[in-house]
């Protein structure tokens, strides 16, 4: 863990991320009058590899879910009017 001042921080911005990008910091403390205020961390890149079939079993789908779907699309589009601009 390293701690820098905040000068230094805003000097060398771009070294810094470089190292908590490359793994060479896990962490870098700024501080500000001698007293830490901030920490720099890398990001953990969120685990998605289960996240498709995540509500499996969760729910039953209706076999008709399908049914009303002309019906919706009409609600959606009753307020728009044919001298709109398309958006």
């Amino acid at each position: 863990m390293q701690i820098i001042s905040l000068f230094q921080a805003k000097t060398h911005l771009s070294r810094l991320i470089d190292q908590i990008a490359s793994g060479e910091e896990t962490e870098i403390v700024i501080s500000r009058n001698g007293k830490p205020v901030a920490r720099v961390v890398p990001i953990t890149p969120a685990d998605t590899s289960h996240r498709i079939g995540i509500a499996k079993g969760e729910f039953k789908v209706p076999d008709n879910i399908d049914q009303h779907n002309d019906e919706v699309a009409r609600l959606f589009s009753a307020g728009a009017s044919d001298d709109a601009p398309p958006a």
